[in-house]
This record gives C-alpha cells, structure tokens and sequence, in this order.
C-alpha cells in the first residue's frame, strides 16, 4: 500500500505533512506530491523550500506542460487551454463565467501521473484492481462538503484532518504552538474565487503578483481560445486596476479560496 500526501502548501495540508512528520499521524507516508501550476504566488513556493527539509519523506513537483499561467497566455494566441473559472461579458449584456477545468488539468492529472509513475505502470497499462494507494487530503472539518472519491479505482482519498476533528484554525494552532511558521493560502494569483478581501491585500502588500494580476487581467481581455466575449477576472466585469474592493460587495469565496492539492475536487 502506498500512502501519497497531497500537498497544496498551504494551510492544511502543510499542517497534515508535518503532523505525520511528528509521529501524529500514521502510517508515516511513502511521499508527498505538489503540483504545480506555475501561477503560485511567490509565498507558497518560499513555504513549499521551507517545509520541503523539515519532513522525513519526498516531496515531488510536478507540473502539466508549462503550466497554467504560461498555457492561458499561450491560448490568447489561439492554443487550448483548460480554462479557469473567468468571468465574461458580452456585447449583448450577457454575463456569464466559465467552466472550471483548471483543476483537473493542473492539480488532479499531473498528480495521477506521477502516482501511476510511483506504482510502476506504463502509459496505457491498467492499474491494480485493489486499492493500492491511499491518497492523504488536506480537508478540514469546515470543508467536508469537499470530501469526494478519487477518481481512479484503486486510489483511495483519505482525509486525516478530519479524522481527527480538526478545523482549519486547529492547523493554526497546532503549527503555531509547534514552532512552525504560519503558511499564506494557496490558490493562483490570478483565481477568479478570490474574494474582495484577498485582492485588496495583494494590491496593499504584494506588488509583485498585483503587478502580474493586472497584466494577466489586461491580456485576457480579447477572448481566448473558442471563446470570443471579453475575459474578467473579476465578477464585477470590470479592470482589476479599477475594482474598488468594497467588503460589502464581496464576491464568492471557494472554501477560504485555499487550493489544497486538489482545490475542491
């Protein structure tokens, strides 16, 4: 049996690799995978360096082609990219956003390969009929709406957070009374989840990814590609550089906007 930890670097599931690293968790799993996007902002690959020596197992970064960022910018210029959420607006009024397939493109899939990698399988060669990998999900009791199958027959997601009866400020507190450093939320720069809160505090505090979020914005704009309407990041159809972040109109937020390894799959 294989145990693969799902890493997100971010808040619980930063939390779950170093409880295992502590003997709080077991079995003690085999490796963890990270899979990278390549639109994190600078904080989670600093606390993925940082967590990365302190753990007893492999950490192993993984990216699909050149990763989300790259693969979006390269669809402007009529490429296929699995989309993001984004917002859209067209000339007749119509709003709407589209489908998210980010997730399983940038998080779930390179995963998979390199669990089929791990197991010894070649492309095209079936798996196991049994279970034979448990994957450990960063899910925390406020997020169990998240907690869903893998996928894959013989994977199976294991949440031990929830086991045991953890919240996410339950990871806080364990980390903090444990002398770890607090780690920042993990999601895109660029994740259209973002609430009004988070984006005021990029533009405040993070120059360099509100600096990349504005380009990012502005290039979007014309469509991408087989999708012809303008492009927002924002639901509110408007330039990032132009929203006012109002609290009171703030716009909805994926479960804390963390993306877990798996990002709410």
């Amino acid at each position: 049996m294989l145990n693969v930890l799902s890493l997100g670097a971010g808040v619980q599931s930063s939390c779950m690799a170093l409880m295992a690293a502590n003997g709080e968790l077991e079995p003690m799993p085999d490796c963890a995978i990270f899979a990278d996007t390549g639109a994190e902002p600078q904080s989670v690959y600093e606390f993925l360096d940082y967590i990365e020596p302190l753990v007893p197992f492999p950490v192993h970064r993984v990216m699909e082609r050149e990763g989300l960022e790259r693969d979006v910018y390269n669809a402007i210029n009529g490429a296929r990219c699995a989309t993001p959420p984004f917002y859209t607006h067209s000339e007749s009024g119509n709003k709407g956003i589209l489908r998210r397939q980010c997730t399983s493109e940038y998080k779930i899939k390179p995963i998979q390969k390199k669990v089929r990698e791990l197991m010894g399988l070649e492309s095209g060669q079936r798996g196991p009929k049994e279970i034979a990998v448990k994957m450990w999900i960063g899910i925390s009791l406020d997020e169990s709406v998240r907690m869903k199958p893998n996928q894959i027959k013989w994977i199976e997601n294991i949440w031990p957070l929830i086991n045991k009866g953890m919240y996410r400020y339950d990871c806080l507190k364990w980390m903090m009374e444990h002398g770890y450093k607090e780690p920042r939320k993990s999601a895109c720069y660029f994740c259209p989840y973002h609430d009004n809160a988070t984006w005021k505090n990029m533009m405040d505090h993070d120059k360099d990814s509100w600096d990349k979020v504005v380009k990012f914005d502005s290039a979007i704009r014309a469509g991408l590609s087989g999708v012809t309407d303008p492009i927002f990041l924002h639901r509110s159809m408007q330039p990032i550089d132009e929203v006012d972040f109002d609290p009171s109109r703030d716009q909805f937020d994926m479960f804390d906007h963390e993306c877990e390894g798996m990002c709410g799959v």
